[in-house]
């Protein structure tokens, strides 16, 4: 590589061994090695361009304009620190689903921006900038990919499906994804906190978006809610298969157990047949489940349900539990034996046993299809946790105390107050928003003789 001197050798200009003609000038000045093309293949030229940057260098550095090497953390090593000491701090209490969602955040996306920068520069306006560059880089993937895809239906003479993809607008990533990145990040400044690295942790808010909208739950009204349990009921009485009717009849039951008992989808999973007890209410004289309620978002609870749960309880306490069918005999001689054996006697679910030990969200989710019921009138999808929510709303439309709800579905009286109650109106009482005062006649001076 050929290489030249100047200025006493305070400056040197050289050639890349790459093959290129322009010269290059390097100068270490203030800590650091800085370089620069000069743009140009001859020697005379490219000295005049090196000292007069190198004297632009000198001003600079006595003004103090030159970036000087940042001092703190960097936030790669702060995120790696962080990921150990989270990985071991929940370890147990979280979910491994949880925890891999924040390295997925860090490897993806935050380390690969924030990995320039040390942890005392990163405050709110970088934050912002990170969400926009979130939103425009994974605008351009996609319609990277979107393009290529057109040139490979373009080049298969599917013309129509490629002008009609062509159409098609890419959406930025949902909001919800791109706070979550957004709260790992936080956690991870929070420790830079903790450990001193950081004096005070910036304020991460989304700007512009100071008050979100209040939005109620998707919820099945009354009238959804029973064509739903017909709809299921339908099924399980004639499936599509006899090898369904055990999954069917636990989904129809599930289904009556989540709309009268209110209980999360994830705490009705965990839930054994010990936890649950068919007792005698002292203030209605009616028969209810008394639960008891382990594991889910807030570990341990208790729930009361409604006198409409008992039945679909004592079924599935009664219902045999599942045992594998195995494949279907398709010779004779294995139909034969088939018939000719004894099947194993009815097992019956022990107290140690699942409530529901079995999946049944894919045909949770045909049903709704077949039905119509898939989402709810402001177009969002109904899942298993909509009942809960339908249980809510039902028992405000009859007048149930919010408090007592509230206890009873491990939540607060300020979430139900406004995610329930802001849409169901038989919690408004006319009588009280609609009450008159009285006017009184004004009275009309006597008139003296």
């Amino acid at each position: 590589m050929p290489t030249h001197s100047i200025l006493g050798g305070k400056v040197k200009l050289y050639r890349r061994d790459d093959g290129g003609d322009h010269w290059f000038c390097s100068a270490y000045f203030q800590g650091k090695n800085r370089r620069k093309s000069t743009k140009t293949d001859s020697l005379p030229h490219a000295e005049e361009i090196a000292e007069g940057w190198y004297l632009e260098l000198r001003g600079k550095g006595r003004a103090g304009l030159l970036d000087r090497p940042a001092e703190g953390k960097p936030f790669k090593t702060a995120a790696d620190i962080f990921l150990d000491e989270y990985k071991a701090s929940v370890s147990g209490e979280r979910s491994e689903r949880w925890i891999k969602e924040h390295e997925a955040h860090l490897e993806n996306h935050l380390k690969p921006y924030f990995g320039k920068y040390t942890v005392p520069e990163i405050d709110a306006d970088k934050a912002q900038e990170y969400r926009l560059h979130r939103i425009k880089t994974a605008l351009e993937a996609k319609a990277a990919v979107r393009k290529k895809k057109i040139a490979e239906l373009v080049a298969a003479e599917k013309h129509e499906e490629a002008a009609k993809l062509e159409a098609q607008k890419d959406a930025p990533p949902a909001r919800n994804t791109i706070e979550n990145e957004i709260i790992t990040l936080r956690m991870v400044l929070k420790m830079c906190v903790r450990k001193g690295w950081l004096k005070g942790l910036p304020d991460l808010s989304a700007p512009y978006r100071k008050q979100k909208k209040v939005e109620a739950r998707p919820w099945f009204t009354p009238e959804e809610y029973k064509r739903l349990y017909l709809a299921t009921r339908a099924y399980a009485q004639s499936p599509l298969r006899e090898r369904f009717r055990w999954d069917a009849e636990q989904l129809h039951d599930l289904v009556l157990f989540l709309g009268n008992t209110g209980l999360r989808p994830d705490e009705a999973k965990n839930l054994e047949h010990r936890d649950v007890e068919m007792v005698k209410d002292e203030a209605t004289g009616e028969l209810i489940l008394e639960i008891e309620i382990r594991g889910g978002k807030v570990g341990f609870g208790n729930c009361k349900s409604r006198p409409d749960a008992v039945k679909p309880y004592q079924r599935l306490l009664n219902r045999p539990k599942w045992t594998p069918q195995g494949r279907k005999p398709r010779s004779k001689k294995a139909m034969a034996s088939a018939a000719n054996a004894e099947l194993p006697a009815p097992e019956r679910p022990q107290p140690t046993d699942k409530v529901f030990p079995g999946n049944h969200i894919k045909l949770f989710n045909k049903i709704l299809g077949q039905n119509g019921l898939k989402y709810d009138r402001d177009g969002k999808r109904h899942t298993l946790y909509s009942l809960r929510h339908t249980y809510i709303c039902m028992r405000l439309s009859e007048g149930a105390d919010i408090y007592q709800l509230a206890k009873n579905c491990r939540t607060s009286v300020e979430m139900i107050e406004k995610h329930y109650a802001s849409h169901i109106k038989g919690v408004l009482d006319a009588a009280a928003i609609n009450t008159t005062k009285l006017r009184r006649k004004p009275r009309t001076q006597e008139r003296r003789d």
